[in-house]
């Protein structure tokens, strides 16, 4: 009896530590290939924002991005003419919903093609909305002194 007890224990115990059903399935929807389509700004003017430390957002519309779950890594493509096009490599991770804010967390850290990280530098980014066809992101960051959003949103492509 006590055998079975602590092992009815364990199990809870593997299993309340494992991910949780909703990541598991974000992660099924995500697979695959995105094009980003759109970059947003929750205020209105005009704005020289550099997205992942890499180049301007406006280089960023239109860039095909693959993501592949099983070993949290992917790439993604710059192919507008008049900026620095390429093959770019990343690890990401999807984490549990933030309590505070009800969404979740999406880390992303640019790599080099063997997935090893130069600067070790990611970036966590809010994982706002996610179906079989479109997908949005969004970052705050602060703007004199006040925050600002910027908002990425995505659609699946065919594979």
């Amino acid at each position: 009896m006590k055998k079975l007890l602590a092992l009815g224990l364990f199990a809870l115990i593997i299993l309340s530590c494992g991910t949780p059903k909703t990541v598991t399935q974000s992660r099924k929807v995500i697979k695959g290939y995105w094009s980003l389509d759109d970059i947003s700004y929750s205020e209105k003017g005009k704005f020289n924002i550099q997205l992942l430390s890499d180049t301007s957002a406006e280089c960023f519309i239109g860039s095909s991005w693959r993501f592949i779950p099983n070993n949290n890594t992917g790439t993604y493509s710059i192919n507008s003419g008049d900026c620095p096009t390429g093959d770019r490599y990343f690890i990401f991770d999807i984490e549990q919903e933030n309590a505070e804010t009800g969404l979740y967390n999406f880390k992303l850290k640019p790599t080099n093609e063997k997935h090893k990280s130069a600067t070790n530098v990611g970036f966590r980014l809010n994982l706002t909305k996610l179906t079989e066809s479109s997908m949005e992101w969004q970052q705050t960051v602060s703007l004199e002194g006040k925050p600002f959003t910027i908002s990425m949103n995505f659609s699946k492509q065919s594979e």
